[in-house]
């Protein structure tokens, strides 16, 4: 209802679940499929991973209340080309559908801020571990990377 009639923007199809939304998307073939998350039978990440694996598949633009970062990263994850909230105003989902249409990606603002704030404290962290691993003689840097990539300390001091 709220896409039906914007700009160039044509509803051929809804679906109650993932499953019907893969159906519907091989009858009809849209460029973009807005995605729920929550959905009986098959979710929405299922859903969007079934969809970007076909051949020429649409663009899928997650459309959902749930927006903690796990759900963010597996949309991602799955393919999704955008992440919206469900609060955000009919004219802007109506733009990002076609800037998606287009080849552009597109977040929340809510989402883009939170990823740019845990960008820069993750960049923070690898400085501080790459300044740390810079005083170490190098048999403790060796031992450090040996338990950073699984094995024990005890076994790395047998090496």
């Amino acid at each position: 209802m709220m896409l039906d009639g914007v700009g160039d923007i044509v509803v051929v199809g809804e679906a109650g679940d993932g499953g019907e939304a893969v159906t519907a998307t091989d009858a009809h073939r849209p460029d973009v499929v807005l995605m729920d998350l929550q959905m009986p039978r098959v979710d929405g990440i299922t859903a969007t991973t079934l969809l970007r694996g076909r051949p020429r598949p649409p663009e899928v633009i997650v459309l959902t209340t749930f927006d903690t970062d796990e759900n963010v990263l597996h949309a991602l994850r799955a393919g999704a080309a955008g992440f919206l909230l469900k609060d955000t105003p009919p004219a802007q989902i109506a733009e990002a559908v076609a800037r998606v249409a287009a080849g552009d990606p597109i977040l929340s603002p809510a989402i883009t801020r939170r990823l740019m704030e845990r960008t820069v404290v993750q960049a923070g962290t690898y400085e501080r571990a790459r300044a740390a691993l810079a005083v170490l003689t190098p048999r403790e840097h060796e031992v450090a990377v040996r338990v950073g990539n699984g094995d024990t300390n005890a076994r790395s001091q047998r090496r």
